[in-house]
């Protein structure tokens, strides 16, 4: 462990100038402690980076601290494992319940790719590999540490974190970590109020910090108003008789779309079909989603557990949860109307990709896209207009009606940030904008420093603030 020497820093490993990867050192004498340690995703160039080692040795990290667990902020953890890390890796109870689930999902689909693209021959490595495998990611697992929200504890020397709701997905969290003297605050990926489920964001805590590194994903611009897109395209592409593909994230995406769809359906506004849930991590997901519910968690809002406890508000009525390989085959090429509802949300892998495969090339389906879609990926790409998008080394043309709505975002906006950060009882010392695609960040602070007045500095790749 390290002595007082030296002088706090944090280094910026990922989410500069991205929207992915993200991963903050902070450094202090021998103390090393990451807050989020993040899959990139999206572009080649951002994909190859996972392969790049970091600039610090692994078993030298004393701790590391989550968020919540989408990839992008979770996804790295097994590979850090792999590589020597053998600290605790500090999380809310239901984040570390749903890491489980996701990294070992992706250190299958990992797994599985690379034998498909070795069987396909269509990837440049000879032969292709994992980054990390399951042995991975079930170690990683069991070095999770569950903490409770609103609780100071230790993680290193000098280190203490307290986790606060943040209202993103279930378990997420903002987190305050007091390292070396100084105070910060970390927002991983801000929530809004009005979520169908989880309660609001935490107010900031009083006193001030050194440091606020804040996310601004969509930091550029505001969510549009809840409309009547959504069932409208669900309706005209079922009275055409197509059916309809809703790539979704597996974790809370998921679960507030079957609690839309089942209120359009209960309300009559879009018509009984079969609504498919095909995604063995978003099954799993759900499954946390409805514990929280019938135990009270007070991450839920208390209306929703006093209506639904004990019954299920994710059923449609016509859910088919579909749980083997087989199962999913058999709505590859739906031949009567019907709702699927499938991971990856940026139909980057999993079984949508397969959906996405057979269903692009007909005029009749609809394919929905839900949630925010990065450079580069499938679903950005579909969402661009393109012709044609790129599956299992083949190019597959796009016929299939494209739609975005952005109205199921769980992401904060400018404004709703904006609003948050006024929540502080003092100015900080540092604004750190991360988490924005290229020019966003720096859009994003600039708004900072001319609305709040405020210190504020968009960190590029790799850089090192003094804190």
């Amino acid at each position: 462990m390290s002595n007082q020497t030296g002088e706090p820093t944090i280094q910026f490993l990922g989410a500069a100038g991205t929207v992915t990867g993200s991963r903050f050192l902070l450094a202090c004498g021998n103390t090393k402690v990451m807050v989020d340690c993040g899959m990139f995703q999206g572009l080649k160039e951002l994909r190859l980076k996972n392969w790049n080692p970091l600039p610090i040795d692994p078993a030298e990290v004393d701790a590391v601290v989550l968020t919540h667990a989408h990839l992008d902020h979770c996804g790295y953890i097994p590979k850090l494992v792999k590589d020597g890390f053998r600290g605790k890796i500090h999380s809310t109870e239901f984040t570390a319940k749903l890491a489980d689930v996701i990294l070992l999902d992706s250190a299958r689909i990992q797994t599985e790719d690379a034998k498909y693209a070795a069987k396909k021959g269509f990837s440049k490595h000879n032969p292709p590999k994992a980054l990390y495998e399951e042995v991975d990611a079930n170690r990683a697992v069991r070095q999770f540490s569950p903490e409770r929200f609103h609780e100071r504890i230790e993680i290193a020397e000098q280190t203490f974190v307290t986790f606060h709701p943040s209202g993103h997905i279930l378990g997420a969290a903002f987190v305050e970590v007091e390292f070396y003297g100084k105070r910060l605050l970390f927002t991983g990926d801000l929530g809004r109020e009005h979520h169908p489920l989880l309660i609001n964001p935490d107010h900031i805590p009083a006193g001030r910090f050194d440091a606020v590194i804040t996310e601004s994903t969509y930091g550029d611009r505001e969510h549009v108003p809840v409309t009547t897109d959504f069932e409208e395209a669900i309706n005209k592409t079922i009275e055409r008789g197509g059916s309809i593909l809703i790539p979704a994230f597996a974790v809370d995406r998921t679960e507030v779309i079957l609690v839309q769809i089942r209120e359009l359906m209960e309300s009559g506004k879009i018509p009984r079909v079969p609504v498919y849930a095909d995604s063995p991590m978003a099954l799993r997901a759900l499954a946390f989603y409805r514990q929280a519910i019938n135990e009270s968690s007070p991450e839920i809002r208390p209306e929703i557990v006093e209506t639904w406890k004990n019954k299920d508000p994710f059923s449609t009525g016509t859910l088919v949860e579909l749980t083997t390989v087989d199962e999913s085959k058999t709505i590859n090429d739906p031949q009567q109307p019907c709702i699927i509802i499938s991971a990856s949300g940026m139909g980057t892998g999993g079984r949508v990709v397969h959906h996405l495969r057979n269903m692009l090339p007909k005029a009749k389906h609809t394919v929905i896209l839900v949630g925010y879609q990065a450079i580069g990926t499938r679903g950005r790409n579909l969402v661009e207009g393109a012709s044609e998008v790129k599956m299992h080394g083949e190019m597959v043309p796009v016929r299939a009606e494209i739609e975005s709505i952005q109205s199921f975002s769980v992401h904060a906006d400018g404004d709703e940030l904006i609003a948050w950060m006024k929540t502080q009882s003092v100015e900080p010392g540092q604004v750190l904008v991360v988490h924005g695609e290229a020019g966003v960040a720096e859009t994003f602070s600039d708004r900072i420093k001319s609305q709040l007045g405020w210190k504020s500095h968009a960190p590029h790749d790799g850089e090192i603030v003094r804190l």
